[in-house]
């Protein structure tokens, strides 16, 4: 039997545990802390409600009584509000939640457990084990003793969020983007509303001279509000207050859009801080591991797809896991199939979100960006919001995912690409994605030594042949699957 240890038990960490153990694999998952624990990131896609169904967790999320999500609505640079619907685009079951995230990821952290995964809380893990450039296991503490211990393992999942234990700390190749060297600043109001004309428990989100707001509807008629700017503003503007606490107060007052909303509701005292840096690691995966969730990259949350990002990636995980010990593709393959996928997903959305900080393009130019980086999908031909609503939804990924044609092999930058290469709308927001994401791979990494020249490197192009159609299948059994070969004439 497959021995795995998943370290870090988050959304990403949790779903990969539960999707292996319901499959037979032996899991276990090391988490650093006691559940539950505080977490920013309250808005979810709908892309994590089919898999939190898929493995059987959604029953228990719908009993947790959140605020059911619909969309977005923006009111972003210029232009008057616009929303984003998604019951209205794609049918009254594409919906999700608005979350306490300390509360939904205890749930799914205690449905990996009841999937048959060992999971261990307060589990200090010290370092990813590599010999011969190959991860074996890890070096890790248990809850109420001193000395680590190594524990063995044919496969390792860094879910490690972004401690990133092999990305940051072993391989030392996390290359940062300045674009997004934002810093938040947020706090929790009893009573609120959102703006007129927002889809049901929808997010707001709202841009400013130096940065934007969100307002977000938790149950129990509580609001999460928070400001983004960057980390040069935010340092800046830091010392004219003597706590966070006024500095977010004068934040919102700024704001009349925001100060309105908040206007019958009282703000909760304990404003809270944290850099969003966005990043990614020069590679996904390699022998004997997989980077799961923020491990792997991190994007500004302007779009609410941090949970997006774990929950699929976890998915993407289990099934290359999966179908390694089922023999269904070479490791090699699998690691391709890993890489090619994840960062496609996190290339689009980085892609998206660089567009929309150029605040004076309009939503015209972002719907056209859309259309580009959803590959002119003929699913998408109707109104012309509805590729930004497949893409804020996660379901481009996933329908990518387990597209057989090899669409998903290809790079995104390649559509891209040929997308500023004929369309005039969108030159000037590709080119500016496309400078942002030069600047980070110039950007030199934090190498260290001999372990950063020991990194293996995965370029899926290099691989395996696109023809083979490689793509995730979910039934009757999760894995990666080869296209059929149509039978000679």
């Amino acid at each position: 039997m497959t021995e795995v240890i998943v370290v870090g038990g988050g959304p990403a960490g949790s779903t990969a545990a539960a999707l292996l153990a319901k499959n037979g694999v032996s899991v276990t998952l090391l988490e650093r802390e006691a559940f539950p624990r505080y977490h920013v990131g309250e808005s979810i896609t709908y892309s994590c409600r089919g898999v939190l169904d898929y493995i059987g967790a959604l029953e228990k999320i719908e009993a947790r009584g959140y605020t059911r999500k619909t969309g977005v609505l923006l009111r972003w640079g210029q232009e008057l509000d616009w929303a984003i619907d998604w019951t209205a685009q794609f049918g009254p079951d594409v919906r999700s939640w608005q979350v306490d995230r300390e509360d939904f990821d205890q749930v799914l952290l205690q449905h990996a457990a009841e999937c048959g995964a060992q999971v261990l809380e307060q589990a200090q893990v010290k370092r990813v084990v590599f010999e011969d450039g190959r991860a074996v296991g890890v070096e890790w503490t248990p809850q109420g003793h001193s000395e680590p211990q190594i524990t063995r393992a044919d496969l390792v999942l860094d879910a490690s969020g972004r401690a990133g234990l092999i990305s940051a700390q072993h391989f030392r190749d996390r290359r940062a983007t300045e674009i997004f060297r934002n810093v938040a600043i947020w706090g929790y109001w009893d009573g609120g509303e959102l703006l007129p004309d927002s889809p049901s428990g929808s997010i707001n989100v709202i841009s400013s001279p130096e940065g934007w707001y969100w307002v977000i509807p938790l149950s129990g008629n509580r609001f999460s509000v928070g400001y983004v700017t960057h980390k040069s503003v935010f340092v800046e503007r830091r010392k004219d207050y003597d706590t966070l606490d006024d500095m977010l107060a004068a934040v919102v007052a700024e704001s009349p859009t925001v100060s309105e909303a908040m206007a019958k509701g009282t703000v909760r005292p304990g404003a809270r801080v944290e850099q969003d840096f966005s990043y990614a690691a020069d590679s996904f995966c390699g022998p004997g591991h997989f980077l799961v969730g923020d491990a792997a990259c991190f994007l500004d949350p302007l779009l609410s797809t941090g949970v997006h990002l774990a929950i699929y990636s976890g998915l993407l995980a289990a099934a290359s896991v999966l179908s390694i010990e089922n023999g269904d593709v070479t490791e090699t393959e699998a690691y391709a199939f890993y890489e090619s996928r994840y960062r496609n997903s996190y290339e689009r959305l980085f892609t998206l979100v660089a567009g929309f900080y150029q605040k004076h393009a309009g939503k015209d130019r972002y719907f056209e960006l859309a259309k580009a980086l959803t590959r002119e999908h003929k699913g998408l031909e109707g109104s012309a919001d509805l590729a930004f609503g497949e893409i804020t939804s996660g379901i481009t990924d996933l329908r990518e995912a387990k597209d057989d044609s090899g669409l998903g092999d290809r790079p995104i930058r390649e559509s891209v690409a040929e997308a500023a290469s004929r369309r005039s709308k969108v030159q000037d927001l590709l080119s500016a994605t496309e400078q942002a994401q030069q600047r980070a791979e110039a950007g030199l990494p934090n190498t260290g030594g001999d372990r950063g020249r020991s990194r293996v490197q995965i370029d899926a192009d290099d691989l395996y042949d696109a023809a083979t159609g490689l793509h995730l299948v979910m039934e009757p059994r999760l894995g990666i699957q080869r296209a059929a070969v149509p039978a000679a004439g």
